[in-house]
């Protein structure tokens, strides 16, 4: 998880004694963007996530999920129409995320 999510987000890693990571947004401290912080459950995922996040991407956003893909991301499906201004894919543990067509509109 630590690799896949420093690669795909541009993050630095700052990794725990205990096994947990946190990871960093390049640059100083901004608070614009938000700190990661990755801990072992030591159980698979059950059910649906507790959060979801939504990742822009910045230019063409079918190179973004073809790249997120090559670092361990899947497609799947959670009821899309094929429609929607997204797509649906889970990191190597199979917690959902969506990368977002365009920035959303308020």
């Amino acid at each position: 998880m630590v690799a896949f999510w420093s690669a795909a987000l541009g993050y630095q890693v700052e990794q725990g004694d205990d096994g947990s990571a946190k990871l960093w947004p390049p640059g100083p401290p901004s608070g614009a963007a938000p700190t990661i912080w990755l801990q072992g459950s030591g159980t698979p995922k059950q059910g649906k996530n507790r959060l979801h996040l939504d990742l822009v991407a910045d230019g063409d956003p079918q190179a973004e999920i073809r790249r997120l893909v090559e670092l361990g991301a899947r497609h799947v499906d959670v009821g899309q129409t094929g429609t929607e201004p997204f797509t649906v894919l889970a990191d190597p543990e199979g917690n959902e995320f969506c990368v977002l067509d365009a920035a959303p509109e308020r």
